[in-house]
């Protein structure tokens, strides 16, 4: 039986290996990388069975016809938290205040090539701070975390979605981003539109939306979309 073919941007990835893992169905292997390389690849043509990436880069997959029209399904939704280096100060982060304050006081910022490093690039500019601490924010390339970067000691603080820092070595996770700042990525999965088992595919993302997968969700930083 030849297994389902998946692909999946860097966050979810943990996710989808404990979901594939418990599936009684039809045997799935994901991998995973950057959402923009998933993307282009797609694009050259690269088949695959189910595809999962941000809502909003799904839908336009299917536009361009990648992935099969009418097959999106929303599977979790991720929020952006803060890390610092192992051992070192949390800094407040429990308002919109505070963390403006902990971004213009860090010696470097880790923010990712993603869907959270697109929406802390806005926040700095809604803040009015970009151009201040342009030279002092970094960003790692496309599949890195930025855990890894904070890890290591190139930044002191990081922000990236949770469910990509809670497994980094070397870091303390300080928390959430606060409510009035807080950005929800919906991580969605998409049939490719080359795939040749379209009916196990649909049974995988069935068993994938069901409240079966909710438990595995939030034990991997997620929540049930």
């Amino acid at each position: 039986m030849k297994p389902l073919r998946g692909i999946s941007s860097m966050a979810p990835r943990q996710m989808l290996a404990e979901l594939a893992a418990t599936y009684a169905g039809h045997p799935v292997s994901f991998e995973a990388a950057g959402g923009l390389d998933v993307a282009s690849r797609l694009r050259a043509g690269e088949a695959f069975d189910v595809v999962v990436l941000a809502a909003d880069v799904i839908k336009g997959l299917i536009a361009d016809g990648c992935l099969l029209e009418g097959s999106r399904v929303d599977l979790a939704r991720s929020g952006i938290a803060v890390a610092v280096p192992c051992g070192a100060m949390p800094p407040d982060i429990a308002t919109e205040a505070a963390v403006r304050d902990a971004v213009l006081t860090a010696e470097a910022v880790a923010v990712s090539s993603g869907p959270s490093g697109r929406a802390l690039t806005d926040l700095f500019e809604r803040w009015g701070i970009a151009r201040q601490i342009a030279e002092r924010v970094i960003c790692p390339p496309p599949g890195v975390p930025v855990g890894a970067w904070v890890a290591e000691g190139r930044a002191s603080l990081g922000f990236q979605q949770r469910s990509e820092l809670i497994h980094v070595a070397g870091i303390d996770v300080v928390g959430s981003l606060p409510p009035e700042i807080q950005v929800d990525t919906v991580f969605s999965a998409g049939i490719g539109a080359g795939s040749v088992q379209v009916p196990e595919v649909r049974r995988l993302l069935a068993f994938m939306t069901s409240p079966q997968a909710d438990d595995a969700k939030r034990r991997e930083g997620m929540s049930p979309a």
